[in-house]
């Protein structure tokens, strides 16, 4: 099976994710969700596969969130996908579609959960953590 990041390369830990897919030796399917934004049913899909409520989804850093009162909780589901389908900046990354699974990789290694191979060395982030590789 394939692997799709849904991967926005302004953010660092969307970037390390992408760097420890690569590094296990897999070639994701890359999308910059930013320039090219999931449709409704891939959205909706992803959040029931990653058995999470679409406000666990929702990028809470940057003005936007708060400019558009999104804490609030009389909003529904469909309210908070209408925002992000809106500002798909409203949804948080990086989003990586496995053949173990699909996962909001933060921190970027909880992304070694849905690929089928393991790190082939320890792998560094750009801040300088260590991703031990288990062999």
């Amino acid at each position: 099976m394939s692997v799709t990041i849904y991967h926005n390369p302004a953010c660092g830990t969307s970037r390390n994710t992408l760097a420890l897919i690569r590094a296990t030796g897999t070639k994701p399917k890359v999308i910059e969700y930013l320039a090219d934004p999931p449709s409704r049913d891939v959205l909706m899909w992803l959040i029931e596969r990653m058995e999470i409520a679409p406000r666990d989804l929702l990028r809470q850093k940057g003005s936007l969130y708060a400019d558009l009162a999104l804490d609030d909780e009389k909003l529904t589901d469909h309210d908070l996908v209408n925002a992000m389908m809106e500002h798909p900046v409203l949804i948080n990354r990086p989003i990586v579609v496995g053949p173990r699974g699909v996962k909001l990789c933060r921190p970027s290694e909880l992304v070694l959960d849905v690929l089928d191979q393991s790190l082939r060395e320890d792998f560094t982030k750009e801040d300088g953590e260590l991703v031990r590789a288990h062999g």
